[in-house]
């Protein structure tokens, strides 16, 4: 069965060599020149990948992942961009995407994020599987398979990214979790762009543990993380 990809870009000469090409390999794309229906596309179309453009007329890319993630949490979404400062990057993770292409880049590239997106998310289902439905952690319940955390004050809609990641502690919970499995299992790779991204995941997953007892997620300075639940 061919993998679905959802291609979101306003450049139409970009997008028809674009679209073209991933056709030829095999994928079926469904272009579109702006997110403004994106909800009615990702159940109509039921995408295995999106492909978003930032600079987007009425909704930026950054808006439009932080909305596709809300709809669809465990969707892979690959930025296409010229927006490539290192906020910009850090931006495109925190608002929900997988992985940052820079413009002008290779088709031969493209198709090989693609494909490793596709793998990870493979992995990742396969790792939330391996977990029970329910997760107890003291006063929160984890649900690896509908993103999401409870709290005593609030329900938390994980992204891809932070169920991963949590699901990898938990499993080890109060044993040490390796940060470079950690890096190899989510991002295919432990380069130092990465390990920076990593770092804000932890930063945000710590921020909705913290105030709570017997719960902590401690650094274990050059070797990775104890998941702390007593």
């Amino acid at each position: 069965m061919k993998k679905k990809i959802l291609y979101i870009e306003d450049e139409p000469y970009l997008a028809r060599i674009v679209k073209d090409t991933l056709e030829l390999r095999g994928f079926e794309v469904l272009h579109k020149p702006d997110g403004s229906k994106v909800t009615e596309h990702i159940s109509h179309f039921d995408p295995d990948i999106c492909l978003l453009d930032v600079m987007l007329p009425n909704i930026d890319g950054y808006a439009l992942a932080n909305h596709i993630r809300n709809v669809v949490p465990g969707l892979p979404i690959i930025f296409l961009t010229a927006k490539s400062q290192p906020n910009d990057i850090v931006k495109g993770f925190s608002s929900g995407g997988t992985d940052y292409l820079k413009k002008p880049f290779s088709m031969e590239e493209l198709v090989v994020r693609i494909e490793n997106q596709l793998k990870i998310m493979k992995k990742e289902t396969t790792a939330q599987q391996s977990l029970p439905d329910e997760v107890k952690l003291k006063q929160f319940t984890f649900y690896p398979g509908r993103f999401e955390l409870h709290t005593p004050a609030a329900v938390i809609k994980l992204s891809n990214r932070e169920a991963q990641i949590l699901s990898m502690l938990c499993a080890n919970k109060n044993n040490e979790t390796d940060r470079r499995v950690l890096l190899q299992a989510v991002w295919g790779d432990d380069s130092f762009f990465n390990s920076r991204n990593l770092d804000v995941y932890i930063r945000k997953l710590r921020g909705y543990f913290a105030g709570a007892d017997g719960i902590e997620i401690v650094t274990l300075k050059g070797k990775g993380y104890h998941f702390v639940v007593i």
